[in-house]
């Protein structure tokens, strides 16, 4: 019985109509509805929802003034038949346009990023710098594990920088194999471990796709199945990640995986201050011109550079600081928020 397929069409043609002037169209969504549901009758004589649907539209037809002569919309297209693995690959790995499907409205997305000594800008637009040395989650939810290996910036500096970074997109039956994604300072792939460039050979496997922007130093992957782009990026020593997540896959985590920088930032133990302290390895004043030069809005993009600058002696930060920028201007769902001042 397709019944529902009729109710789901009726909906459709209706979400928007509103106001005295719908009149017209609503009938004419109403004799498409019954021509529908006559077309069902024969399958679905014994089915409630049928029954209800029929005594419905007359309702709805006397109540607006509705003639039963007259035009009916055309049908909606019927989306592409199944596979042969039963499913439609077309809106299960596609994030996007399955999630309009379901609520008539756009998803909601979510940035993070880190970079330089690491900073970490959260997805509640939260930002920390951090000493974490050694191996951090920056994700572990349902669909992702990002994993960010940091060491001192220079011999004897409380100040660190990631070395590595470990992504893992976890198994998807309908889209695609488990894959695992790795980055060390001057090795910066275009391609997964297992050497491949996409989501494996299953229907869906051109979801999750890697793009080489700038050979060894800059590439893009889209995870279309999950609603998610993140760019990894090196910048003289220091590796960088930004992501761009749809709401529902950022929040997909229980209790157990409580640790994770992008969400809760950095342990309050592990957090600096970004004024530096002390004899820096170049004259803060230096540190400000080289940076203004990337970055000419004083917020937390260049109070980073400046820290970096000055820490580790190395110009380069101030690349770090303008990619992290750049990545959450392509990224961020409120360009309102684009710039943060702390």
């Amino acid at each position: 019985c397709k019944i529902l397929r009729c109710n789901s069409e009726y909906v459709a043609a209706t979400l928007h109509l509103r106001g005295p002037d719908r009149g017209a169209t609503f009938c004419t969504a109403l004799r498409s509805y019954s021509l529908c549901t006559r077309r069902t009758a024969r399958t679905c004589r014994g089915d409630l929802a049928f029954h209800s649907a029929v005594h419905g539209i007359e309702d709805l037809m006397i109540q607006n003034n509705c003639s039963k002569e007259g035009p009916t919309a055309p049908p909606r297209p019927r989306p592409p038949a199944p596979n042969p693995h039963g499913f439609e690959s077309l809106d299960i790995c596609d994030y996007e346009r399955s999630f309009f499907y379901k609520h008539g409205r756009p998803p909601g997305f979510q940035h993070c990023a880190a970079f330089g000594d690491p900073h970490i800008r959260t997805f509640h637009d939260d930002f920390h710098t951090c000493r974490v040395e050694g191996s951090w989650p920056l994700l572990d939810n349902d669909y992702l594990f990002v994993q960010a290996t940091s060491s001192p910036v220079a011999k004897g500096s409380n100040a660190t920088v990631t070395s590595k970074l470990t992504i893992i997109f976890k198994n998807m039956k309908e889209c695609i194999d488990q894959k695992v994604y790795q980055a060390e300072l001057d090795n910066v792939p275009a391609a997964f471990q297992d050497g491949s460039v996409n989501g494996g050979a299953r229907p869906g496997g051109s979801s999750l796709v890697i793009w080489e922007r700038s050979p060894g130093r800059h590439v893009e992957i889209r995870a279309d199945y999950i609603g998610t782009t993140i760019a990894v990026r090196q910048a003289g020593r220091q590796l960088s990640f930004s992501i761009r997540a749809a709401e529902e896959v950022a929040r997909a985590f229980t209790e157990e995986q409580d640790l994770q920088l992008c969400v809760g930032g950095c342990p309050h133990s592990q957090r600096m201050s970004r004024s530096p302290r002390g004899r820096g390895r170049v004259p803060a004043e230096t540190a400000q011109a080289l940076c203004r030069e990337m970055l000419p809005v004083e917020d937390v993009y260049f109070q980073s550079c400046v820290f970096d600058v000055v820490t580790s002696g190395d110009t380069n930060f101030t690349m770090a600081a303008h990619g992290a920028l750049e990545d959450a201007r392509l990224f961020l769902p409120n360009a309102e928020k684009l710039h943060i001042f702390q």
